[in-house]
């Protein structure tokens, strides 16, 4: 049972599949951008802590690997360096997916593969698979109203939460997230347009609607190591607020590690009801962890398999 001492787990919460070795992987941190022989600042915690655990860190320029450029932006990972870890900003799957080849090149293996990523990346991914333990959902496969409206047929009456297959854009909830009205179509509609312009290029997927259930503010986030919680606290958005009733990561154990995914992270919410709901699946590779927690999960991710 996870309670008030939230950090690091000394003995993980598991479930269907054993965690992976990460002892010896290399961890992969964004450059400073104007100063590329350093890790960005808000890594260099990171970076400092996981050397002086005897992991090997690299750094890769993340401005390239958004622009396309992934060989340029992985010329400082060392040829050869073995399993890779990322530790960084957010990419999407098909940034991923050149991230990935381009350091297979230099005999490079990321611990995470491309369709691992999608899968825990994008929401379609992970939804079915905890159905049961978090809110309704429908979604679409673009951008047009067309999709969006056969998604709300489906959902129902009564009130939604939108965002898209990675994320929403909860700061605006009035006009770009939450729509009080499913039956309200124009309304609904003018959110989702909304929404989707503030989105802007970072769109993706589709549109997708949650039913709306009455949720405490602050959100635990956990995270898990092939298939193993080592590690829970505040969500980023909140982190000195923690719910007072306690989580027990081991109920949902079975149903994370069956998704066998290397490296997530799980938020959960706690229902007016008293029941937990889960949020959000990740990827902890490109989760923000709150720099309270950082040496917790370094060193997490240095420790060998039990």
């Amino acid at each position: 049972m996870i309670t008030k001492g939230w950090g690091r787990l000394e003995t993980p919460v598991t479930g269907a599949r054993p965690r992976t070795d990460t002892a010896r992987v290399m961890l992969l941190l964004p450059a400073d951008p104007l100063r590329a022989r350093r890790p960005d600042e808000h890594y260099a915690d990171e970076a400092a802590l996981a050397r002086e655990l005897g992991l090997a860190v690299a750094l890769v320029d993340h401005d390239a690997l958004q622009s396309g450029d992934a060989e340029r932006a992985v010329e400082r990972v060392p040829r050869g360096g073995g399993p890779a870890l990322y530790r960084g900003w957010m990419l999407t799957s098909g940034q991923y997916g050149r991230f990935e080849d381009a350091l297979h090149a230099r005999s490079v293996s990321l611990v995470t593969g491309v369709e691992q990523f999608r899968a825990a990346h994008e929401l379609p991914g992970w939804y079915p698979s905890l159905r049961e333990v978090t809110p309704v959902t429908e979604w679409s496969t673009d951008d047009g109203r067309a999709g969006f409206d056969r998604a709300r047929l489906a959902l129902g009456a009564g009130p939604a939460v939108l965002r898209d297959w990675t994320k929403s854009m909860k700061h605006y909830w009035a006009e770009a997230a939450f729509i009080p009205d499913l039956t309200d179509t124009d309304a609904a509609w003018k959110i989702a347009s909304r929404f989707r312009e503030l989105r802007d290029d970072s769109f993706t997927g589709g549109y997708v609607l949650r039913r709306f259930e009455d949720l405490a503010p602050a959100e635990v986030r956990t995270w898990w190591i092939g298939g193993a919680c080592v590690l829970a606290g505040p969500h980023p958005d909140s982190p000195t607020a923690l719910p007072d009733t306690p989580l027990d990561p081991s109920v949902y154990a079975c149903l994370i590690g069956a998704l066998e995914l290397p490296f997530v992270t799980v938020d959960f919410a706690l229902r007016s009801d008293g029941v937990w709901r889960v949020m959000e699946l990740g990827d902890g590779q490109v989760s923000d962890c709150p720099p309270a927690l950082t040496p917790d999960l370094i060193h997490a991710l240095a420790a060998p398999s039990p």
